[in-house]
């Protein structure tokens, strides 16, 4: 089958080894690539059925809405494109596929003439916030888009129009995420963005975030700069340069307005968000980044021990605790039940154990993030025009943003009340009294995260929110909220498919669980008259990786961020904690936010779970051994957990050949079940982000590893094969375009055959990696994760924006050779009595529909035709494109053809259905397209 399909994509191959920031040239040229990859694909059209879900949804980060018409409005989903409704978000359309990206950062709409500004690249600065390319235009309503610059801005904060002038648009940009650079600040076009002028630029490490405009003087304008830098290891989004500038100009010069006028300056000033009720009277919600003054008078109301207690503890004073003062210390922190007072008395006695490491042994990733003793969310107001800034309110605002308030920021003004004011968070607030006080209008159908918020300017109380959940639509401030989840926008981590005849799908996604269905659910609105929704919630957080005893299907492992990880038995409900503990003394586990997890091959008892370590579990996570020392080049000092594992892969020729990679570009080996390892990435690139290593199913010593710089703003597409157990690699992502990858999968059946998602399309190899075919029937989404059922043959794609497609991939598995046409085998169908009838008039008639799939060597014109004992009862002229193509036939004969019929089967009935249509009678046919034959038989 190793045909030689790759010279016909030589000339497109981009793919390089820089392990430095992608350029903005070289990231154009790949969009011609990609461009051109598309139109030669083979599999372009391969089509695909979106199974959902819808029930929860995705970031929302951006919404435009008519004033003269707030039923018509568009939101913009942070990595699931740009979504359109005209009936009050009862229905959408997506609008943004034609373009090369989904990933938004803000929407702008000149409502005279319908013109569409779409800023790219999320404004969030989250571990999914993907980039963009620069500022789109449309002037169809989504149909086309045209690129009009700023590609290398990365992520977009706002755009705004002049209300006066559709050709003048100002551009907030905040630049790249994870390096340096010039292309952020402030930029405005007046030749509707054909030129751009860099208007205000502070340095390479902001940008801006938030930018308003005064309605009463549009000549007035407000921005917040952010100063940010997101390492694979840490996050400071916070800095000297962070501020807000005023325009009195229309955008042409800026002037810094908080420099020593009551708002917080220094290294601890973090994301501000704005609101501009009129020229003079602004709000502004900012992440204080500044610690907290311990308060000397301020005495706890409780007297248990803290975890700080510990860390100036002497070992005098710890044996002095009562064993009831420090067991409730070591209970209610979760510490392992041999830890209780009597016994860690003893190791501290004998000097194995530190008072400190009671503090240590609670440092992980979750707790750094919500331990950080930062002042946190402040909402300031000035009202004369920026000149002095005051708080609103006396005291914290706690429990809003926690410690990762670069991840919210924003706040509204009702335009008919100027102390009416929302601030967004975990929950949503409003105040009536201008910031002093505040009330939560977070409800029970409302997604905790929220990121964004219109509020009708010529109706108080009606509001539309956009957070991690997707849309709610207020009309009584608040108090009610209806959901518009009608797009299939779920941003998946991962997906699972069980081994069950009628399989399900399981998948984590990004703040909203994990959920699973049967595969073949379908996404309409009969599920709110049943009152039951075909997916069903099984875990909350950031869901991840999912696998299922394929013995007791009921029995699930998955769990959510940074390795919390539970066995699920679903039949009784029942859930037990399974994540693997460190011993005290030592220093704690490191667990990846996606930590990866997997069943033994061999024996499903066997669990694997990896932390910087790899732990073993023989009895499905009641026990832990590890099996091994740390994987890792060690970690980094940082404030994101670094220096983790992050796939696991168990070869199914032999129990203990075990293969693992790690976030900071280490690829293990071990062949004796972890007895030792071997470091088999010295030869690969290094330091990148290893986000996937498979052990073959066709060949013991072959394995595939996929590494992704995108933490580098590195695009480069890394994929490759080694033949050797990792000795040697072979590079086989030569004609992809740049984009960073994140999964690859190997066919079960055909060794050829490979799959790969990266982070705007997913593709197929016909050739074992020597050239890639983009699958064009897909948005051009992130694909995180591919799962292959082997017995149905199906793929699913887990895509991260789009929710979860599927197709049928026998065709790609059974193609012989690449040069030769081929008619793949035609499913049977069962003859039903209600073809194109209807129990009513009212209802559409039940249609049957067969899909011929046919792989053409060129493009041609070409007949579909049914036979019937070599006499010919249907016939249709098809145009075919070289590759492979499905045709549509719905199981009918013409009037010609039901004559013909009648002369070979005399005395079999037909009889023509309620809708006209002559259906086959049960029987054998022959199916012909372009000289090849199949049977088809209508049982």
């Amino acid at each position: 089958m190793k045909a030689l399909i790759t010279s016909a994509f030589a000339l497109f191959s981009v793919a390089t080894f820089g392990q430095q920031a992608s350029t903005a040239n070289a990231l154009k040229a790949s969009l011609d690539t990609q461009q051109n990859l598309h139109k030669h694909s083979l599999v372009k059209n391969v089509s695909f059925t979106n199974i959902g879900p819808t029930v929860m949804s995705g970031r929302v980060v951006a919404l435009a809405v008519n004033p003269s018409d707030p039923t018509e409005f568009y939101v913009g989903y942070a990595s699931g494109g740009v979504w359109y409704t005209q009936n009050n978000g009862t229905t959408f359309k997506p609008v943004l596929d034609t373009a090369p990206t989904q990933n938004v950062g803000d929407i702008a709409v000149d409502w005279k003439n319908h013109t569409i500004w779409v800023g790219t690249g999320e404004d969030n600065s989250s571990r999914s916030s993907y980039a963009g390319i620069g500022i789109l235009k449309s002037t169809d309503r989504g149909k086309t888009w045209q690129h009009t610059g700023l590609f290398d801005s990365h992520h977009i904060g706002r755009i705004l129009l002049n209300p006066d002038n559709p050709n003048e648009i100002i551009v907030g940009a905040i630049g790249h995420l994870y390096t340096p650079n010039k292309e952020r600040g402030i930029f405005k076009s007046v030749d509707g963005g054909k030129t751009w002028q860099h208007k205000l630029y502070i340095n390479e490490h902001t940008g801006i975030i938030d930018m308003q405009r005064a309605p009463d003087n549009p000549k007035v304008l407000y921005a917040a700069a952010w100063e940010r830098e997101r390492k694979a290891w840490n996050f400071d989004g916070d800095g000297a340069h962070s501020a807000i500038y005023k325009s009195s100009d229309g955008g042409d010069t800026w002037s810094k307005i908080t420099d020593g006028n009551g708002f917080p300056k220094g290294q601890g000033v973090g994301r501000i968000g704005l609101a501009v009720f009129d020229q003079n009277t602004v709000y502004a919600i900012h992440d204080n980044q500044f610690r907290r003054k311990k308060d000397s008078k301020q005495k706890s109301s409780s007297h248990a021990l803290t975890k700080d207690d510990f860390k100036s503890m002497s070992k005098e004073a710890l044996l002095a605790l009562s064993d009831k003062k420090l067991n409730t210390y070591l209970k209610s922190n979760g510490f392992q039940e041999k830890y209780r007072a009597k016994n860690v008395k003893q190791l501290v006695r004998s000097g194995a154990v530190k008072p400190a490491d009671l503090a240590k042994y609670l440092e992980n990733a979750n707790a750094l993030l919500f331990d950080t003793p930062v002042i946190g969310a402040e909402v300031y107001r000035t009202e004369n025009g920026g000149k002095t800034w005051k708080k609103t309110h006396k005291g914290y605002i706690d429990d809003l943003f926690y410690s990762y308030g670069y991840y919210f920021g924003e706040v509204r003004v009702d335009p008919s009340d100027k102390n009416a004011i929302y601030v967004l968070g975990v929950p949503i607030l409003k105040s009536k009294d201008g910031g002093k006080s505040f009330t939560s209008i977070s409800k029970e159908n409302v997604h905790a995260d929220h990121q964004t918020l219109w509020v009708n300017p010529k109706r108080s109380g009606h509001l539309i929110d956009g957070n991690d959940g997707g849309l709610n639509i207020s009309y009584d401030d608040g108090a009610s909220w209806t959901k518009l989840n009608a797009p299939a926008v779920g941003q998946f981590y991962a997906v699972y498919a069980d081994q069950q005849k009628n399989y399900k799908v399981y998948g984590g996604l990004q703040d909203n669980g994990v959920w699973v269905a049967d595969h073949n659910a379908k996404m309409d609105k009969r599920w709110k008259q049943t009152g039951k929704n075909p997916y069903q919630s099984i875990m909350g957080g950031d869901g991840m990786q999912v696998a299922v005893d394929s013995r007791n299907p009921n029995i699930v492992f998955t769990g959510y961020q940074f390795g919390n990880y539970f066995r699920i038995d679903r039949a009784t409900g029942q859930q037990r904690y399974i994540q693997p503990k460190h011993e005290l003394g030592e220093t704690p586990y490191r667990f990846n936010w996606q930590t990866p997890i997997q069943l033994s091959k061999h024996n499903e008892d066997i669990l694997y779970l990896g932390g910087n370590k790899l732990h073993r579990s023989l009895n499905q996570g009641k026990t832990w051994e590890t099996i091994s020392g740390d994987l890792t080049q060690g970690g980094k000092k940082g404030n994101v957990a670094y220096g983790t594992l992050t796939s696991i892969s168990e070869s199914p020729f032999k129990f203990g050949v075990l293969y693992v990679g790690s976030d900071d570009g280490l690829i293990h080996l071990s062949k004796n079940g972890g007895g030792s390892w071997k470091n088999i990435a010295t030869s690969l690139p290094q330091n990148l982000w290893v986000s996937r290593v498979i052990a073959s199913k066709h060949k013991k010593e072959r394995v595939y590893a996929t590494l992704n710089g995108y933490r580098n703003d590195d695009f480069t597409p890394y994929v490759f094969v080694s033949d050797d157990f990792g000795n040697t690699w072979k590079n086989i992502g030569n004609n992809l375009p740049l984009a960073p990858i994140n999964v690859i999968k190997e066919d079960p059946k055909n060794p050829d055959v490979l799959y790969l998602g990266t982070d705007n399309a997913a593709y197929v190899s016909l050739d074992a990696g020597a050239s890639w075919q983009p699958f064009s029937q897909l948005p051009p989404v992130a694909v995180h994760d591919l799962v292959i059922q082997p017995k149905a043959k199906d793929l699913i794609i887990g895509t991260h924006g789009r929710s979860l497609y599927t197709t049928n991939i026998k065709a790609l598995q059974n193609l012989n050779d690449t040069n030769a046409s081929q008619l793949f085998p035609v499913a049977p169908v069962r003859k039903s009595s209600y073809w194109g009838n209807s129990w009513s008039r009212w209802l559409q008639p039940s249609t049957p529909e067969v899909t011929v799939v046919y792989f053409s060597t060129k493009a041609q014109t070409a007949t579909l035709e049914v036979l019937f004992d070599d006499a010919l009862v249907y016939s249709k002229p098809v145009n075919l494109t070289k590759g492979f193509n499905s045709v549509t036939y719905d199981v009918s004969m013409n009037k010609k053809g039901a004559k013909n019929f009648r002369k070979k089967a005399p005395k079999t009935e037909l009889k023509k259905a309620k809708n006209g249509v002559q259906y086959l009678p049960k029987g054998s046919y022959l199916i012909r397209l372009a000289n090849a034959t199949q049977k088809f038989t209508v049982k």
